[in-house]
This record gives C-alpha cells, structure tokens and sequence, in this order.
C-alpha cells in the first residue's frame, strides 16, 4: 500500500526554522578545574601498588 504525497507548497521564508544561535565555546575557568596532583601524591600511590603486589606474590608463595 502506498500513499501519495500531499500537495507540494512553497515554502514561505516567515516560517521557515530559524538555526539556533551560534555558541562560544566554553572558557577556561581556572577555578572550575582540579590542580594536577603532586609529586608526593604519585609517590604514595606508587608505595601503594607496589606494596599490594608484594602482598600477593608473598602470599602466593605462602599458600603454595
């Protein structure tokens, strides 16, 4: 079943869809973002990880 087109009109320009406006974009607000961390912070977590991996190896060792 197929339907027919309706009548084709002229489009008139006073109806026509306007673009939206155009946008800037965003700015950089130094306050809205977090500083880097630090070198000190990287150090602990480096501790962290490298203790969690002794805790492993060392308890697969244990248990085996």
């Amino acid at each position: 079943m197929s339907r027919e087109p309706g009548p084709v009109t002229p489009e008139d320009p006073a109806t026509r869809r306007q673009a939206p406006p155009r946008q800037d974009p965003p700015r950089y607000d130094p306050d809205r973002y977090e500083p880097p961390p630090g070198v000190g912070k990287l150090l602990i977590w480096m501790a962290i990880v490298a203790l969690a991996a002794l805790a492993v190896v060392l308890g697969g060792v244990y248990f085996s």
